[in-house]
């Protein structure tokens, strides 16, 4: 299925299907949690169009024998409007809306590719590695920088994350990935994850939260 981007209620959104710009590492607790360093700046890779689908529809893992997927859920924004130099009123106002992703993982490769000093795209960039929701504009999120988010399998609590601990600010995200290179309208960039990664399997029921927002239901296929 072709992806598009959509509102929170379904309806279409009328920009283009771009890239996907993410911060590894802006949450404490998640470097921490896999014994990471804290970076110095923002620490950043991408995933091609062809990696998001729509986190309502039936999660596929990669097959084979890549090891284990792990969830990585972060809160995604939309970008409208081109940002080359920024500053970070800029970006505030090029942000369409919020939603939340998964970054999906194949974390025993991401490890051994990472011993190697190797590229992560094997490991992060394939397709439907990217399921994310439908949009909030943003003119209905009061503060960025205090939104709370969390992540339920089998109805277990799995991810519980707060922006105001971001390391980077989504304004600052913004402005230091608009240094490197241009967003373009209908990009979407993914802010971190807090603790709490873990492999997905077969069957799992997933229940994503932007708290006082929005709450929908996915599943991995069998």
């Amino acid at each position: 299925m072709t992806y598009l981007h959509k509102s929170i209620s379904g309806q279409a959104i009328q920009l283009p299907v771009g890239k996907v710009v993410c911060v590894g590492r802006n949450y404490v607790d998640h470097v921490k949690e896999l014994g990471n360093e804290v970076p110095d700046n923002p620490l950043l890779f991408m995933k091609p169009a062809t990696s998001l689908c729509d986190v309502n529809d039936p999660i596929s893992l990669p097959s084979g024998t890549l090891g284990s997927c792990h969830n990585e859920l972060e809160v995604a924004i939309l970008i409208h409007s081109p940002l080359k130099g920024a500053s970070q009123n800029e970006c505030l106002a090029a942000i369409y809306g919020v939603g939340l992703a998964l970054d999906l993982t194949l974390r025993d490769l991401q490890t051994k590719l990472k011993s190697k000093g190797l590229p992560w795209e094997r490991a992060k960039a394939f397709d439907g590695a990217c399921p994310v929701s439908g949009f909030l504009q943003i003119g209905n999120i009061p503060d960025l920088q205090s939104l709370e988010f969390s992540l339920e399998i089998n109805q277990q609590l799995r991810q519980h994350g707060y922006t105001s601990l971001m390391i980077w600010d989504v304004a600052s995200l913004l402005s230091q990935i608009s240094e490197i290179f241009t967003l373009l309208p209908g990009d979407i960039v993914l802010t971190g994850t807090p603790k709490g990664v873990g492999p997905l399997y077969a069957d799992d029921e997933l229940s994503l939260h932007l708290h006082d927002h929005f709450s929908l239901n996915s599943r991995v296929l069998g």
